[in-house]
């Protein structure tokens, strides 16, 4: 008799004096409360206070004062290699006008390896949805967002969120999303913390997210 028969023969047994019973599950169904509606700029607003929560740094900007946010964002940053302008990548499709002039731009693509990425001092990006309640942005790797790998390997990731990209809950961003996209799902700067919870940022992604969510 093999090991396998020995332990099922025992179960067997032991379970031979137990009545055969149709097993009740007596679940209760918790469905959430309704919420009322919400606005279009309470939305927004909750977006902004649950990126915050996790340490983000979130701005509210405009098309007009977009750039300059942004090079408020890269300002006081040490260029990697110690001297001369940040090297900050770009992915393709992103508004060409929102990148400001004093910086090295690297244009990313397939071409570029990862440790050409790990040489740049930050990222720019644009998102595919931004989730109130849970004050995640999420990427699917499309114009203006990268590869997966542009926006892990950097230490700052400064990322456009439209107004009108922000969606209330999890149920509406998906129903938002390509299916068949890829999608990177953020919520704060890479962040973890070990036994003692002691908090370790940049581990596994960015150290530092900078969020503009940018208005009409």
């Amino acid at each position: 008799m093999s090991a396998r028969e020995a332990i099922l023969q025992k179960a067997r047994r032991a379970l031979a004096d137990v009545p055969d019973v149709e097993p009740v599950l007596d679940v209760a169904v918790v469905r959430p409360a309704p919420e009322r509606d919400r606005s279009r700029e309470e939305v927004v607003d909750l977006f902004a206070e649950r990126v915050a929560d996790y340490r983000a740094v979130v701005e509210r900007a405009t098309s007009s004062t977009v750039v300059q946010q942004v090079a408020a964002a890269l300002r006081g940053r040490e260029p990697s290699a110690g001297a001369g302008p940040l090297r900050i990548l770009v992915p393709p499709g992103f508004p060409p006008e929102w990148v400001p002039d004093d910086v090295e731009v690297v244009h990313d693509g397939p071409d570029v390896a990862v440790s050409e990425l790990d040489r740049c001092d930050g990222v720019l990006s644009t998102a595919a949805v931004g989730i109130a309640d849970t004050g995640t942005i999420v990427l699917d790797h499309g114009e203006g967002q990268g590869r997966r790998a542009a926006t892990l390997v950097p230490d700052l990731h400064v990322c456009m969120v439209r107004a009108d990209q922000v969606v209330p809950a999890v149920p509406e961003a998906v129903a938002a999303l390509d299916p068949v996209r890829p999608h990177t799902w953020i919520s704060g700067p890479s962040a973890t913390s070990d036994i003692e919870l002691d908090r370790v940022e940049g581990v596994h992604g960015p150290r530092t997210l900078h969020v503009l969510i940018v208005g009409s």
